[in-house]
């Protein structure tokens, strides 16, 4: 019986374990288990609690004991749920990213061929080989340097007034502007990629010099304060620590010198650039009027200048090698994009155009916002990290911040303020600034702003291409009520989606712009008229 009884319950048992949904019998057959294998006459073991996995469900041997298998939770793609790892996603676009290309490259090479040509590239840059008229205009460039140091110097032991010091760099800085354009314009040996390459020389020279004459004059100054201080006989006047400069309004100064070691976190100098920075030598004003100190700053790369730099303690040679390799592959990468994807795709681009076929000139749009952006985004790279980094590396420049994450952008404005670094924080000191210190509304700061450097975007294109047709300084001044659109009406992700659209759609449409006025203003002219 006691076995009957036994193989009963365990029968039972079996049954019983059944998941409780079906029919609804699962408490009423969990209590008949209990009673059949009291009645069996044998002592059950002490029952085990069922042992939880990750997922808070009963453990698969627990048997009877999976009574329940559902519980309160959203779907992983509801906003609710709290889920982010969307790793998986992100490779599977990569991936697609990569097939889609690879299929472009595939049409693209059984269509035209190989057409990359590195003689070409040479040919570029010139005309003739025994004429080299964009380097020696960048040579020449140091007649401009040496002349706003002069000027420094009998600045700095009172041989000129500041009216007529402010006169000369006036001078200084127009022809700087002026005279590579001229020679860019009228000169017919220098090529177009040879003029914006000496144009982007002259204009960084001019940049850079901006900041050395305002960097000196608040020296002046301040120097001009102390003994004026030191001459009414106040206290603390001979307080006057090397090399502050004004940053903002208000009276505030500064230190140009480096921070204090106390001042930072243990971790950060020794971290930064290979090891903890060194900052010995302290130059104060008028001791950094020398030449090594100016062709110094004229290669640091960076546009701010200062009395004292952050310098890294060595050169690492490993991370040198790897700039210095990054520069020359990416390089080798860009110019073969552009001559094997690029170039085709424009001269395809001409006839739609000259047709004001618009729906083939928006489908040749699009084709060309690929490889477009593709090469811009290595040119960021290649610029911005390797080799800003391989001249910082060299001359031993502390200061890497190069870049933000722009690509995080939500908004224009927040884009413009951390893609470019360098430019960004000379905007800021010698122009934004020195407006709002003036009595200028920080809404007609920007607006100043964004007018210079849409001049700069405009005078580095056209003036090379020998035609004026201002794309790009509308495009520059089209970001103010884009940068209000985007911040009105997108947040969050659909910001960033914003900024991306701008940047993938919006330089193919000044390039197909301007390559379409070149090619009717030269290509054309010339079969009309032979």
């Amino acid at each position: 019986m006691g076995d009957r009884g036994g193989s009963g319950g365990s029968r039972r048992r079996r049954t019983g374990s059944r998941p409780s949904g079906q029919g609804g019998g699962g408490p009423a057959a969990a209590e008949e288990e209990v009673r059949d294998v009291g009645a069996g006459g044998d002592a059950p073991a002490p029952a085990r609690a069922p042992e939880k996995g990750k997922d808070g469900d009963a453990d698969a041997g627990s048997g009877h004991w999976d009574l329940r298998c559902h519980r309160l939770q959203d779907s992983l793609f509801s906003s609710d749920s709290g889920f982010s790892n969307y790793r998986g996603i992100l490779n599977w676009c990569v991936v697609m990213l990569i097939l889609s290309n690879a299929r472009l490259f595939l049409e693209n090479l059984i269509k035209y061929g190989i057409l990359v040509d590195p003689i070409q590239v040479v040919s570029l840059f010139l005309k003739d080989p025994y004429s080299w008229p964009a380097l020696c205009l960048v040579i020449v460039a140091n007649v401009f340097a040496v002349a706003a140091f002069q000027v420094e110097k009998r600045l700095a032991v009172g041989a000129l007034t500041e009216q007529a010091g402010l006169l000369l760099y006036v001078v200084n800085l127009a022809t700087i502007l002026c005279f590579p354009a001229a020679v860019a314009f009228l000169l017919e040996s220098i090529t177009p990629v040879g003029s914006v390459l000496a144009l982007m020389v002259y204009t960084i020279l001019f940049l850079k010099l901006c900041s050395y004459r305002d960097v000196n004059l608040w020296c002046r100054e301040r120097r001009a304060k102390a003994k004026a201080k030191a001459g009414e006989g106040l206290p603390g006047a001979g307080a006057t620590e090397p090399g502050h400069l004004p940053w903002g309004g208000g009276g505030t100064w500064a230190a140009a010198a480096p921070p204090s070691p106390h001042s930072l976190p243990a971790s950060a100098g020794k971290k930064a650039n290979g090891g903890a920075a060194q900052h010995t030598g302290v130059v104060s004003y008028p001791d950094n009027l020398t030449y090594r100190d100016l062709y110094y700053f004229l290669f640091a790369p960076t546009l701010c200048y200062e009395l004292n730099f952050p310098r890294s303690p060595r050169i690492r040679k490993r991370f040198l090698l790897r700039r210095l390799f990054e520069m020359l592959f990416f390089t080798q990468l860009q110019v073969g994009l552009i001559q094997q994807w690029m170039v085709p795709t424009i001269q395809n681009s001409m006839k739609p155009f000259k047709d004001m076929d618009y729906s083939r000139i928006i489908e040749r749009l699009l084709k060309l916002a690929v490889p477009n952006h593709l090469i811009w985004l290595i040119f960021f790279y290649w610029l911005f990290h390797s080799c800003l980094n391989a001249v910082a590396e060299l001359m031993q420049f502390g200061d890497r911040e190069f870049y933000r994450d722009w690509w995080n952008s939500e908004s224009v404005t927040y884009f413009w303020q951390n893609w470019n670094i360098p430019v960004h924080k000379w905007c800021i000191r010698h122009f934004y600034k020195p407006m709002l210190r003036r009595g200028s509304s920080k809404w007609v700061a920007r607006m100043g702003v964004f007018l210079a450097s849409a001049f700069f975007h405009e005078y580095l294109v056209s003036i090379p291409l020998r035609m004026f047709r201002l794309w790009a300084f509308t495009g520059m001044m089209a970001q103010i009520p884009l940068a209000w659109i985007v911040s009105r009406f997108f947040r969050g992700n659909y910001g960033n989606a914003a900024v991306w659209l701008t940047l993938i759609i919006g330089q193919p449409v000044a390039v197909l712009m301007y390559v379409h006025d070149y090619y009717v203003l030269h290509h054309e002219a010339l079969a009309e008229g032979s």
